[in-house]
């Protein structure tokens, strides 16, 4: 009877603690006091071990810090950026949204951009190649996922032998989502001289109970002037050489100008929390020529800054219009969520495109609880059905956010990501007519339909949602 009240006591105590340290964040309490339930011995562990807030551990000393805000100071006042105090007249009136972005975000606005925008990931992956091989002083690649495989080994081969022509190469990659790439891929970069780090590899994320924060971000800086982001990995199936999904729908961007200096900006901050090198020259931060007239905002969040969440939410109570998303994996927060179920009622014309195929089953549950509430409210939904999509797009009225972060509570929270936020008719215009594009090969779910699924399929949901702030 004694180890019964012990254990019962123990259990109670780990509730309390799951309470106490998850206050302000209630629906992440609910998902560990469902896991100790299920498996108390262990479920206190693995909150131990993934459960545990963000801290940095590897902080900037006060000169680092300084020159921090020196080149943040001197790339604005480069930029031309708008500021509170100085307003370019061809700006629209402030709303909230920009409000927000003026205020909140750490990235200004850019001027004197030419984006292109790419649908799919051949053509994509080929220019990234070209500019590579044209690179003359350094390249900076971020990928969550490297594959060795076809794609992957032709990043590899002409990296080396960029790394040998004397170019200074330097490539970050996720220690989960590169956990099957192989120490041979990664030894054969370093000797040719190629600086290669892992952000937060297994085991020291383990001790350092950083397992649950990766680095999600797809960058590919050359030369300080050119810059590619958006939500192309590294590997044979984001080309659609996957044999399940097919043909892989994706969106990514090729830049020019001054917000190309905001995702150096940001890759160099990277490289400083794994390596602990302040790279400070000039030579990173180049002259860069008027190349287009698009108005650019980069935004880079985190666990430790939650800008995207900020962004994506104004966006949806903004919207007055139209909604429109794009996403593989859909698990609101709750806000989101609230904000989306109200614009709907509320006659803003609300759509979002999901994948009919799911690579992930359990995030795929998750995603489908959400769909009744909000279909239900006036939210259109859509499952694509060409392929898989892989697209992270939001478009509010004449405005669009896109970029490596997905519509879930991980992308919003637990991994480092970056997008930008697009304020001129012709990129906007461009998304737009994607998603059209995309509506066209999509399946509309009606709510009489989705409510006749099983009850197994239910159950499959409900518990994927209780567990969906983990994923």
């Amino acid at each position: 009877m004694l180890w019964i009240i012990l254990a019962l006591i123990l259990f109670i105590v780990q509730i309390a603690a799951v309470v106490i340290f998850e206050f302000s964040r209630p629906y992440k309490a609910v998902t560990w006091m469902v896991i100790l339930f299920l498996c108390p011995p262990m479920g206190f562990l693995l909150y131990f071990f993934v459960g545990k807030e963000y801290a940095c551990k590897r902080l900037m000393n006060r000169e680092d810090r300084m020159l921090l805000k020196q080149i943040k100071e001197q790339l604005s006042d480069r930029c031309g950026c708008e500021t509170k105090k100085e307003r370019r007249p061809d700006v629209k009136p402030k709303d909230r949204v920009h409000a927000m972005l003026e205020n909140a975000a750490a990235i200004p606005v850019t001027a004197g951009n030419e984006t292109t925008v790419y649908a799919e990931g051949t053509q994509a992956f080929e220019d990234m190649l070209k500019e590579i091989a044209m690179a003359k002083r350094h390249i900076h690649i971020t990928s969550y996922i490297i594959r060795n495989d076809q794609l992957g080994l032709r990043f590899q081969q002409l990296l080396i032998r960029k790394a040998r022509e004397g170019v200074k190469v330097r490539l970050l990659y996720d220690g989960i989502g590169c956990l099957r790439l192989g120490k041979s891929y990664i030894n054969r970069l370093k000797e040719a001289g190629v600086e290669i780090e892992c952000f937060f590899p297994l085991l020291l994320s383990l001790f350092n109970r950083h397992i649950n924060f990766r680095n999600h971000r797809k960058i590919i800086i050359v030369d300080g002037k050119i810059g590619y982001f958006g939500g192309l990995n590294i590997g044979d199936e984001y080309v659609g050489k996957d044999s399940k999904l097919g043909y892989w729908r994706d969106t990514h961007f090729r830049i020019e100008g001054n917000a190309v200096l905001w995702i150096q900006y940001t890759f160099l901050i990277d490289w400083f929390l794994v390596k602990g090198e302040f790279l400070t020259d000039p030579e990173y931060y180049p002259a860069q020529e008027k190349k287009g007239d698009d108005r650019v905002q980069i935004v880079k969040s985190g666990p430790d800054e939650t800008s995207m969440l900020e962004l994506i939410f104004s966006c949806v109570v903004s919207a007055k219009k139209r909604i429109y998303i794009e996403t593989p994996y859909f698990i609101p927060d709750p806000g989101i969520l609230f904000a989306l179920k109200t614009a709907a009622i509320s006659k803003v014309d609300v759509r979002i495109i999901l994948p009919a195929v799911p690579d992930h089953p359990i995030v795929y549950w998750a995603s489908l609880s959400y769909v009744k509430e909000l279909l239900q409210a006036g939210v259109r939904f859509y499952f694509y059905e060409k392929g898989f999509i892989h697209a992270k797009v939001v478009i509010a009225d004449d405005l669009a956010c896109s970029g490596s972060a997905n519509m879930d509570i991980r992308s919003f929270c637990g991994q480092f990501e970056l997008g930008a936020v697009f304020f001129n008719g012709g990129v906007v215009d461009r998304l737009v007519r994607d998603f059209v594009r995309d509506l066209s090969v999509s399946k509309e779910i009606l709510l009489a339909q989705f409510e006749s699924r099983s009850n197994f399929q239910k159950c499959k949901e409900t518990f994927a949602r209780l567990l969906s702030p983990l994923f």
